[in-house]
């Protein structure tokens, strides 16, 4: 019988991928995500969120009701323990936030980018954050194993799993030193990270009629 790979695959030291970000450089990028993280759970009020991050925190002092979810292996953790497809009723979350934790391919690929599609309300958002391959500092994650691609790739997967991308990324974090920088800046260009945000759009499945458009006759003013 064959087996899963993990969600997590080693690098060849041994580590995980996610152990790159318990590493001073990577906390220097989530440190400048926080409130970017802090924005996407608050940007439906009312209604629950999913958070799923590259390592285990408290999320204790966090606003709003949700959950939070790390990769262990095959399986997810947090509150819950559970594998794909996440036991989590559907068209119910107004946020969900893919925190370094979608790959392009594999056990989180687009199999993941789908789920969040499904939790996801009509008019609810993904916030998709990743690794700049085109960053300086993807040296900082050199041998980890860490597989990084740029925006318009995961655009077309957003699209494919049926979601409506931005058209435009936010950059965020360091651009090489271990900084934390905060502020987004309008495209990925030279940062660390980036932010990939998409929209789910549910076209309703009875074509709208379009009302006839009101004729006035001569000497009617339209005022």
């Amino acid at each position: 019988m064959t087996t899963m790979p993990s969600m997590s695959p080693t690098s060849q030291s041994g580590q995980t991928i996610h152990d790159w970000f318990l590493s001073d450089a990577g906390r220097a990028v989530l440190a400048s995500e926080e409130d970017a993280i802090a924005q996407a759970l608050s940007d439906r009020p009312g209604m629950p969120w999913l958070w799923c991050g590259p390592g285990p925190r408290d999320t204790a002092d966090v606003a709003g009701r949700g959950l939070y979810l790390s990769p262990d292996g095959e399986q997810w953790r947090g509150r819950i323990a559970c594998g794909l497809p996440l036991p989590l009723p559907s068209d119910a979350f107004g946020a969900v936030v893919l925190q370094h934790v979608a790959r392009p391919s594999g056990p989180c690929g687009q199999g993941l980018l789908e789920e969040a599609a499904r939790l996801l309300v009509s008019g609810g958002r993904l916030w998709l954050f990743l690794l700049n391959p085109l960053a300086p500092y993807r040296w900082r994650w050199r041998g980890t194993g860490i597989t990084a691609s740029e925006p318009l790739a995961w655009r077309r997967r957003l699209r494919a799993a049926g979601l409506v991308p931005d058209a435009v990324s936010q950059g965020l974090g360091p651009g090489w030193s271990l900084r934390v920088s905060p502020l987004p800046q309008q495209g990925a260009g030279l940062r660390a990270a980036y932010l990939l945000r998409a929209e789910k759009r549910v076209l309703p499945l009875t074509p709208m009629r379009q009302r006839r458009a009101l004729h006035l006759g001569q000497g009617v003013s339209a005022a």
